[in-house]
């Protein structure tokens, strides 16, 4: 099952779309495999201390992009192709990459200079 004990809530963003980001995130990092469980909803709402119809709406997003796979009735499982992982890699790695670099134009550094800034970081930030 997949643990949502990491799941931190911030207000930067809609609750679910964060609960959509932390399942992709650990589909991307392979901390969540292929055919995990997923928490009911209920179960989730409870855990999280939000609305169920937040869980809702974020698990019906993952169903119609094919990352989890839903019955009625029945548990929520994830479906976790190489496929589905290199695609929700590539999402969020662009999305990430898009807001450094207008956070770098907006600080008016030039690209070499955010290049020469990634490196130190990179080389400090351990894994």
């Amino acid at each position: 099952m997949i643990d949502f004990e990491p799941f931190a809530l911030d207000d930067s963003s809609p609750i679910y779309i964060q609960i959509i980001r932390f399942i992709k995130q650990g589909i991307a990092a392979g901390t969540i495999g292929d055919q995990e469980e997923v928490p009911s909803r209920r179960s989730l709402s409870a855990l999280l201390g939000v609305n169920p119809n937040t869980i809702q709406k974020a698990y019906h997003i993952l169903e119609e992009e094919g990352v989890i796979v839903s019955r009625s009735g029945a548990k929520s499982y994830t479906c976790v192709e190489e496929k589905t992982v290199e695609r929700i890699r590539m999402e969020l790695l662009a999305g990430d990459t898009t807001l450094w670099v207008r956070a770098m134009k907006q600080l008016g550094l030039s690209k070499e200079e955010a290049f020469r800034l990634a490196d130190r970081v990179w080389a400090i930030d351990p894994p």
